[in-house]
């Protein structure tokens, strides 16, 4: 049976949303914004800081997986949901739940940036920086994070432990 440690409340979490928000809305003020999440854990960290935030925005998703149903990313990244929007001439922010090693993030930014916006950035919720095997640039950050498994708020393992609304460490 599956072991879970309470990591980040729902009230932390809450907390560092509203504060990434902040300034996002105030970096991105009078620009064309469009808000890419990746799927599917990004989904539920970004339907609340799109709440926060005070400037305009256009939402779409894409999914990339290299994960499965493992523990660590299978290295191989597939795009299994395209974008629709049109980001050409726009400001581009990529939303992620967690980065670790980089490659899925780095292989978006480039695939992104193919389409023709302005910039390409990104937020994620959490950084696993010991992890990085790629250099990648994340502009906003609500936590690093170091070893350990976690779950809740939109990250999974196997399909499960989305729905937490906190973040929890998993023991297997």
């Amino acid at each position: 049976m599956p072991e879970l440690t309470p990591f980040l409340t729902k009230d932390d979490i809450d907390k560092k949303v509203a504060e990434i928000a902040r300034k996002i809305s105030s970096d991105y003020q009078g620009r064309e914004l469009v808000l890419i999440g990746i799927l599917k854990g990004a989904f539920i960290f970004m339907s609340d800081l799109v709440r926060h935030l005070t400037v305009p925005v256009q939402v779409d998703f894409i999914r990339a997986a290299s994960y499965g149903s493992e523990t660590s990313s299978s290295g191989t990244i597939t795009i299994t949901k395209e974008i629709e929007t049109d980001v050409k001439n726009k400001h581009v922010l990529i939303i992620e739940d967690i980065i670790d090693t980089g490659l899925t993030i780095g292989y978006l930014i480039d695939h992104l940036k193919s389409f023709g916006p302005k910039s390409v950035r990104v937020c994620a919720l959490l950084d696993k920086k010991e992890r990085r095997s790629t250099n990648v640039s994340v502009d906003y950050v609500c936590y690093t994070v170091e070893n350990g498994f976690l779950v809740g708020y939109g990250l999974d393992y196997a399909e499960n432990y989305r729905n937490l609304p906190g973040i929890y460490h998993l023991k297997l």
